[in-house]
């Protein structure tokens, strides 16, 4: 039987594996991926040209809107033919620069090749910047004063409105707006002025500024795609290891059930023969049939009567925890103080507790009615949400046990902690079997994982309520409630009625007359 329930684990576990694998390749394929982004490599530049492409299609209406109200302040010195062949050239410019970024997105990433598709955006971006520098010569002999500086602050809008869009590709970035800045500089330099001449220099040194902006901007996009990368990698690693958790914790029940099964079959085979050797080991230290010749037999006899009783007390212990898994539990109910179980438990964990510097707060309602119910299982629930809440809670926390009287009438036990808590999504883990939570491993010592589905499935032989309230880093709360079926309420004193007094009174003072009589 133990041969079958071993083949059946492992095709259990088996199962399970095969059924994560594919996620776990999954994870290291996209790891593989993202750690070459982080490396800048073509996966980098991929990255940079489709934020590029991106910006260029959501800012698609922008920039051929502020071309239409350029060319409309235009019209006051410029002939309107120039001006609509000048708007027709940046509309084609633009439509060719936004077609060729659509076209980007919608080629698939195995397919592209990042630096020839930055030659065509640089290209694209290159005539677009044409389009607009040939704004500064329509008419430009004819103009005005106001006409130049409407020419020179249309053109820096337009170029640092270029820059913020290409700044992902810096090469993209000088190839849609040298053109601009050149223009806006011949077009003063041939003025013979020196005031457009320095209005010619102004543009130099704020062009130099903007590119030195633009510097700073690119490094941090790319230090925000690189750290994107890591993060995402970081992640993939994450969830790899949390499938080879649950790989492993789907084992461990399946271990946990194997051995369930076996020790129920077994329990029967197991206490035979140490009920045997227990009673033939009595019968012998107790020289029932005889005195021993030799009196170190009578010693053994004892070593091996106390070795049997503490085996056999072991055992019941595993078939109890194997009892509750499987709903085969016995209460062996009594009248139960709950304030005196708690008490007991408290004073076997103080120097837990002390060693820790806790402090533990007792808020007992005063003259609880006793509880039907089995005071070892009470002891155990008792003791292991204490013991959790000491070994989460950090050095200096406060625990805080309470028992009363719930609004139905019933009891209850609750313990508090202010300890780091447990993430929500983490509650029906916890209390599962071998379940622990992902703040486990750093606030807390270890264990098994198997105290909170015990104290549950104690309450619930109980008819009682298990519910756990936490929040991270706010601490954490248990509440044992027992109904009110459980509670032992005092039978109230009978009062004879007087008139059937009085009538007793008479007949025993009649019988009392007759007997002198």
């Amino acid at each position: 039987m133990t041969t079958g329930v071993s083949a059946e684990a492992r095709a259990a576990a088996s199962a399970a594996l095969n059924a994560k694998r594919p996620p776990s390749r999954g994870h290291r394929k996209a790891h593989d991926k993202l750690t070459a982004l982080s490396g800048f490599g073509s996966e980098l530049d991929y990255e940079l040209l489709l934020l590029f492409a991106k910006n260029e299609l959501s800012a698609a209406v922008t920039t051929p809107l502020l071309a239409v109200i350029v060319a409309v302040g235009a019209m006051f010195w410029a002939p309107p033919a120039q001006l609509l062949l000048w708007l027709a050239t940046v509309f084609f410019a633009k439509g060719l620069l936004i077609s060729l970024c659509r076209q980007f997105i919608k080629t698939p990433r195995e397919e592209v090749k990042p630096q020839a598709w930055r030659a065509k955006m640089m290209a694209a971006e290159f005539l677009y910047g044409l389009s607009w520098a040939a704004v500064a010569f329509v008419s430009s002999g004819a103009a005005g004063e106001a006409a130049h500086t409407f020419v020179f602050a249309a053109l820096l809008i337009v170029i640092s409105m270029r820059m913020l869009f290409a700044s992902p590709v810096m090469p993209i970035v000088f190839a849609g707006t040298l053109p601009m800045a050149a223009a806006i500089v011949v077009r003063f330099a041939l003025l013979d002025n020196p005031f457009y001449w320095a209005m010619a220099a102004m543009a130099i040194g704020v062009y130099v500024y903007f590119i030195w902006l633009m510097n700073g901007t690119n490094a941090t996009i790319t230090a925000m795609i690189g750290f994107r990368a890591e993060k995402d990698a970081l992640i993939a690693e994450l969830e790899q290891s949390k499938s080879i958790s649950d790989e492993a914790r789907l084992r461990a029940e399946e271990a946990s059930q194997a051995k369930s099964r076996f020790l129920a079959t077994m329990s029967h085979e197991l206490r035979t023969p140490l009920n045997a050797i227990l009673g033939f080991s009595e019968i012998m230290r107790s020289e029932i049939l005889g005195a021993h010749d030799n009196p170190v037999y009578k010693e053994y006899a004892n070593d091996i009567h106390q070795s049997g009783q503490h085996l056999l007390n072991l055992i019941n212990e595993i078939l109890d925890i194997s009892r509750i898994e499987s709903g085969r539990y016995e209460l062996h109910e009594a009248p139960v103080a709950l304030a005196t179980v708690v008490e007991d438990c408290q004073r076997l964990l103080r120097l837990r507790a002390e060693t820790k510097a806790l402090r533990i707060i007792e808020q007992f309602e005063p003259e609880l009615p006793q509880l039907w119910a089995d005071e070892r299982a009470m002891r155990q629930i008792c003791l292991n949400l204490l013991s959790n809440a000491i070994k989460f809670t950090p050095p200096g926390g406060t625990i805080t046990l309470a028992i009363g009287e719930t609004e139905s009438g019933g009891q209850f036990l609750s313990v508090k902690d202010t300890g780091p808590g447990i993430p929500e999504n983490e509650i029906p883990r916890v209390l599962k079997s071998f379940g622990q939570g992902s703040l486990a491993h750093q606030t807390a010592e270890g264990g098994t994982g198997l105290g909170l589905p015990i104290t549950k499935g104690l309450a619930e032989l109980h008819d009682g309520t298990f519910e756990l309230k936490s929040r991270l880093r706010q601490g954490t709360e248990v509440k044992v409630s027992f109904p009110r079926k459980r509670v032992i309420e005092p039978v109230p004193r009978i009062v004879e009625p007087a008139r059937w007094l009085k009538d007793r009174q008479n007949s025993s003072a009649a019988m009392r007359a007759g007997a002198k009589t």
